[in-house]
């Protein structure tokens, strides 16, 4: 049985992205979203916000009222400036220390810190997280996914042992991208909506299999553990995208970011895109977003041509050009660091790329994958 791939009408979200639905006007869900959001009553919304943050708020003004994850980038900068000083909250700012940490990400943190947050840098045992973030790449196609669970896992370990029971992530991007459209009228979410979507349902399975090394003690994984259900009630933890309660635009988060937290861009380009301000913590995200491609058939440039396109920045005949310019893009650029961090050579590095790439999208030519299809053109698999 044939199946159809076809780009969204508004922007060009691709028909093969996970979760994602399209209208009668072929528009997909994150255009409709961006449509309704424009004509959204934020009010009640901000009451629940309100209600959330008094419910959480330290009773005597000297404890911490939430916790918010951060990279240094835009969006967590963002969360964190805004419940600070427009909401009158004292965040505890959380990162998870990545594996392959870049200069310009580590500088933007250390700027963010300094800019006047409390903060806390979690750095789980590197043997393990090698172990998954390898297990993830051969397993699931994510090669960061032992770091992908820990800024879960780890946030909300450290979270119950600060007594802090509410926590802010940035954007919903199942909702914000494209994606399932389940939590779009829900301000909280839970553990299963975490492994089922975040982590695709890989999360008991890759666990598993790094328990079965003898190298590794439960005790190791401690940082990569859920908390029970029961801890969760006993804790009242909630966890929430701050973009249910206002218009999410990243743009907006750069700006204020750079103008109050000391975000600084890359001053060079950035391999599969055309952006310069978002992703600069760690190398392995240029191999998520090549992954992503294989897989899927749009990578990094189509991601941001789209958010740029949704908020008006430029048409969807521009965003085209510049997916056609930049996607497609093999990480060049750190592979001898993706060779050691996974301790394979080339071949065992490509042989992984190859079980990933979509055979009904790509064919390999001269050692590269290349595409069948001409983006923006509908066809048949």
């Amino acid at each position: 049985m044939s199946e159809s791939v076809f780009w969204c009408s508004s922007c060009l979200n691709m028909s093969t992205r996970p979760r994602i639905t399209f209208d009668e006007k072929g528009r997909c869900n994150a255009c409709i979203w961006t449509e309704e959001k424009k004509k959204l009553d934020w009010s009640p919304r901000q009451d629940e916000l309100s209600d959330l943050l008094d419910k959480y708020r330290s009773s005597n003004g000297s404890g911490f009222d939430c916790v918010v994850p951060v990279s240094g980038g835009k969006d967590g900068s963002y969360v964190a400036y805004t419940l600070k000083k427009k909401y009158g909250m004292n965040p505890l700012a959380i990162t998870v220390r990545p594996a392959l940490s870049l200069e310009l990400g580590d500088e933007n943190l250390q700027n963010f810190i300094e800019s006047g947050f409390n903060h806390i840098h979690i750095s789980p045992n590197a043997k393990v997280m090698q172990k998954l973030n390898r297990l993830g790449f051969i397993e699931k196609g994510f090669p960061y996914y032992g770091w992908l669970i820990a800024i879960k896992t780890a946030v909300i370990q450290t979270a119950m042992n600060f007594n802090i029971p509410l926590i802010f992530y940035g954007e919903d991007g199942e909702v914000e991208y494209g994606g399932s459209t389940e939590s779009k009228h829900n301000p909280l979410y839970n553990i299963e909506y975490m492994k089922r979507v975040y982590f695709e349902g890989g999360y008991d399975k890759v666990f598993e299999s790094v328990l079965a090394d003898e190298e590794v003690k439960e005790g190791d994984l401690a940082f990569w553990q859920f908390p029970t259900e029961e801890q969760v009630s006993s804790n009242d933890l909630a966890f929430t995208h701050w973009s249910y309660y206002e218009a999410w635009d990243s743009y907006r988060n750069y700006v204020v970011a750079k103008d109050h937290c000391g975000l600084k861009e890359k001053e060079e380009g950035t391999a599969g895109t055309f952006t310069n301000f978002s992703q600069n913590d760690q190398a392995l995200y240029s191999l998520h977003a090549y992954l992503m491609y294989l897989k899927f058939g749009f990578g990094r440039a189509t991601q941001d041509a789209g958010i740029e396109i949704r908020r008006g920045a430029m048409t969807r005949e521009q965003g085209l050009n510049l997916v056609m310019a930049y996607d497609n893009q093999y990480p060049h650029e750190f592979l001898d660091l993706y060779l050691d961090y996974y301790e394979m050579t080339k071949d065992e590095f490509d042989a992984v790329l190859d079980k990933y790439a979509n055979k009904d999208l790509f064919e390999k030519i001269d050692g590269i994958w290349e595409p069948k299809f001409t983006v923006g053109v509908a066809f048949e698999v």
